[in-house]
């Protein structure tokens, strides 16, 4: 029945506007009482867990301060590269095949389309990939997978569906569609690109080293896409933050073929967490 609806009414839901508002309302910090009150209830609801947060409850001061929240220094202990990069769930991972990943099951998506770059694409061919999904619960900034120098970047505008269970088993190429940033690292051990995808409430992404890129605002058709190439790259570290979600979406991660280790690709389903390793036996040199 919950399907029903949802095939019925999404579709006809003007997203983009519904997101604008729902971000502007989030950031709004209500007077006198009601700002801590609306703070402490979220985060009661969703059972948000401040243990590692940066700050005590108490001083965010609006609902998207809360989303958006640090982790308190020394919190995460950062393994040997490649670690995960958020704290989400595991979707989907597996091995790029025929320039094709799986979205769910039945469904596969390409990834020129993803990346929007038939070259960058084809570095990945027979390599790994990671979908991670955040939800509401959990800790909403990105950081990088690994040691390396991003250097590329781009910004695809595009829809704001949502990423949930639904969407991903019922929008056909539902990460190539939604409005996205996609980053290439490059490592000495190969290449890497981490793929930010918005969604419906989350048209708000904002990237640590590159504040020209601006995810909200405008209707899709008014803004082209744009791609960076940065002279020189912008140096990371495994654990460093790289962008951050104003509400919960979906983390894509590539890695060439051999940079992961076989165990790695058993773990849909599972829960990472920020900063521990991928998988046993991976080391940080070349």
């Amino acid at each position: 029945m919950k399907s029903h609806w949802m095939s019925l009414l999404m579709p006809l839901l003007p997203k983009h506007d519904v997101s604008h508002w729902f971000g502007r309302l989030v950031r709004t910090r209500l007077p006198g009482p009601l700002g801590p009150v609306s703070v402490q209830a979220f985060a009661r609801a969703y059972r948000i867990d401040l243990r590692e947060a940066e700050l005590p409850l108490g001083s965010y001061k609006t609902i998207a301060d809360l989303f958006t929240r640090k982790l308190r220094p020394g919190a995460r202990p950062i393994g040997d590269w490649p670690v995960h990069p958020c704290d989400a769930t595991i979707t989907e991972c597996g091995t790029v095949n025929q320039q094709e990943m799986i979205q769910a099951k039945g469904m596969t998506y390409s990834l020129p389309e993803l990346l929007r770059s038939a070259r960058h694409a084809s570095t990945f061919e027979g390599g790994s990939y990671f979908t991670y999904y955040l939800c509401p619960t959990d800790y909403h900034r990105v950081h990088s997978p690994v040691d390396g120098r991003v250097t590329w970047s781009c910004h695809v505008p595009g829809e704001l569906w949502p990423v949930n269970e639904w969407s991903v088993g019922e929008v056909q190429n539902l990460f190539s569609v939604n409005e996205r940033v996609v980053m290439l690292i490059e490592t000495p051990r190969g290449r890497a690109a981490v793929v930010m995808v918005a969604a419906t409430n989350v048209g708000d992404i904002r990237i640590a080293f590159d504040e020209n890129i601006v995810t909200t605002g405008l209707d899709v058709n008014e803004r082209p896409v744009r791609e960076r190439s940065y002279v020189p790259p912008k140096e990371v570290t495994a654990g460093a933050e790289i962008g951050v979600f104003h509400m919960g979406s979906t983390v894509i991660v590539l890695y060439e073929k051999g940079m992961v280790s076989p165990e790695a690709l058993q773990l849909k389903g599972e829960r990472a967490k920020m900063g521990v390793s991928l998988a046993p036996g991976a080391s940080r040199g070349p």
